[in-house]
This record gives structure tokens, C-alpha cells and sequence, in this order.
């Protein structure tokens, strides 16, 4: 029986943090079941809500060293970073400790990260190698999993979920709609692309794991 572990981390030198930071609009989302090669450090993320100065933010931003733009879907862009040395990564902590890093959304602050762990001791050896790198650590909830499937269900996010029961709350869904984007965003203190971003990906992930047949 393994643990599956919700939780936000922050720090200064976290992969992308000055990015996150300078841009709050934008949505950024590690690609899921993407390689890394650990000598090179490459990293794929899914971004959205990009305009013309994100790229202008990762030039000035000291977690990343390269970048290279692989696909642009408009809303959506997919990059592969390179990150300096000294970046602090969550994802090798977990592994050492025989963990996944199953998911990673950016948040205000930093990430928003599910992790597949053997137990409650490997959690509690992350909390310690956090504390020690003065890595912000907070658990948003954790729970059992029976047995590993290859499969990995698709979850909203809490952002996702908060973007969902508000646009249903207030008529999103409804024809004709009774509320905007614009009027979402301002409940929810994010922009209009942000909101559409999450309304979107976490409809996707709730068709994927109730109504997608096997």
C-alpha cells in the first residue's frame, strides 16, 4: 500500500519561481510522462496564458539557463527548460526517497505538487529535507492507494476544482451563460485566461477518468 501526498512548496530558488512571480496570469504545468535526462537536466512544461513578455521574463529569470519553445497551440505552448545548477527541485528529492512526481501546477507562490510515496516515513523524510533547504512545505491532504496502476487517474487540481464549482455556481455552464470569464476572474482574483485554462484542463481531466472508456 503506497501514499499519494498533495502539497504547495515555495522558495526563491524554486524551478521558475521568478517567472511564476513576474507573471501571475500565466498557468504553468510540468508535462505529464515527459523524460528527464538527469545529466542535462531537462525539464518539459505545458504553459498557458502566455503573451509576448513571458519570454522576456525567462531570460531574466535565474533558475533557467536555456529554453527552447517545442510547440505553440495559441492559448497553450509547450517549452523545455534547462535550470541552473543551484535550482531547487522537488522531483530528485522525491526519487531518492522511491517516490513519483506525479503532477506539478504552479501556484502564486510556487507548486503545487502529487506525489506517489511508499509511506508516511518517506513523507516525513521529505518534510525534513525541505525544512533543512528552508523550502516552504505545506500538506493539502494525502490518502491511500491499495495498489499501483499504470494508469495514473486524472485529478483536478484544487485550482481546477475552485475554477469549476464557481463557473457552475454562478451560471458558466448555463444556456445562455450568466456569467463571463471576466466576472470569474475578479471572484477569484486571476485573470480570464487563467480561469479558462483551468475551466478547460479540469473538464479534460474529469471526461479522462469518468466517462473515457478503458
Amino acid at each position: 500500500m503506497s501514499l499519494i501526498a498533495i502539497l504547495d512548496i515555495a522558495h526563491p530558488d524554486l524551478a521558475l519561481t521568478p517567472t511564476i512571480r513576474d507573471c501571475p496570469e500565466v498557468s504553468i504545468e510540468v508535462v505529464p510522462h515527459s523524460t528527464t535526462d538527469p545529466e542535462t537536466g531537462l525539464f518539459f512544461y505545458l504553459v498557458e496564458g502566455a503573451d509576448e513578455t513571458f519570454e522576456d521574463v525567462l531570460e531574466r529569470d535565474h533558475t533557467v539557463t536555456d529554453w527552447m519553445l517545442v510547440d505553440d497551440l495559441g492559448s497553450t505552448r509547450i517549452y523545455r527548460f534547462q535550470h541552473a545548477e543551484d535550482t531547487v527541485l522537488i522531483s530528485p528529492m522525491t526519487t531518492e526517497l522511491g517516490g513519483l512526481l506525479l503532477n506539478a501546477e504552479s501556484t502564486e507562490r510556487g507548486w503545487t505538487n502529487r506525489l506517489h510515496l511508499p509511506d508516511r516515513e518517506a513523507l516525513a523524510e521529505l518534510w525534513d529535507c525541505c525544512e533543512e533547504r528552508d523550502i516552504s512545505f505545506e500538506l493539502r491532504r494525502m490518502f491511500r492507494q491499495d495498489e499501483w496502476t499504470s494508469e495514473t487517474v486524472p485529478e483536478v487540481t484544487d485550482e481546477q476544482r475552485a475554477a469549476l464549482v464557481s463557473a457552475h455556481e454562478e451560471g458558466y455552464f448555463e444556456e445562455p451563460r450568466e456569467t463571463s470569464l471576466e466576472e470569474l476572474a475578479d471572484r477569484l482574483g486571476i485573470s480570464p485566461t487563467a480561469v479558462g485554462g483551468r475551466i478547460r484542463r479540469g473538464t479534460g481531466k474529469l471526461v479522462e477518468s469518468t466517462l473515457r472508456e478503458e
